[in-house]
């Protein structure tokens, strides 16, 4: 099975960290565990602070991990309405210390 990859960026602090230029070879295979939609103001609370604990993360973060084949399993977190989001990789915290931007367009960043 083929899935889709993404850049995943260790212990971001914005959105902006995770938009930067990187090898396709860099992309890691992922898949979405659960998704959750946001309000606005939620949404751009997480993607101008992606340091700070989240509820949801702390929620979902026992569903999150890396798979003996190398696929990371993922919250993905967007603003509702949307399609573009963050993925995010807690890694057993309740912050994203990997985290990785879709477009939504095609699922790859």
């Amino acid at each position: 099975m083929e899935h889709s990859r993404a850049f995943f960026v260790s212990m971001p602090f914005r959105i902006d960290d995770l938009r930067v230029i990187h090898l396709l070879s860099h992309r890691k295979p992922y898949v979405i565990v659960k998704t959750v939609e946001l309000a606005r103001i939620d949404y751009e609370n997480l993607i101008t602070d992606l340091c700070v604990d989240r509820r949801f993360i702390e929620k979902y973060k026992n569903l999150c991990m890396v798979d003996g084949n190398g696929v990371w399993h993922c919250i993905f977190a967007k603003q509702r309405g949307r399609t573009d989001g963050v993925l995010i990789m807690p890694d057993g915290r309740d912050f994203p210390k990997w985290a990785a931007y879709i477009s939504g367009e095609d699922g790859e960043s």
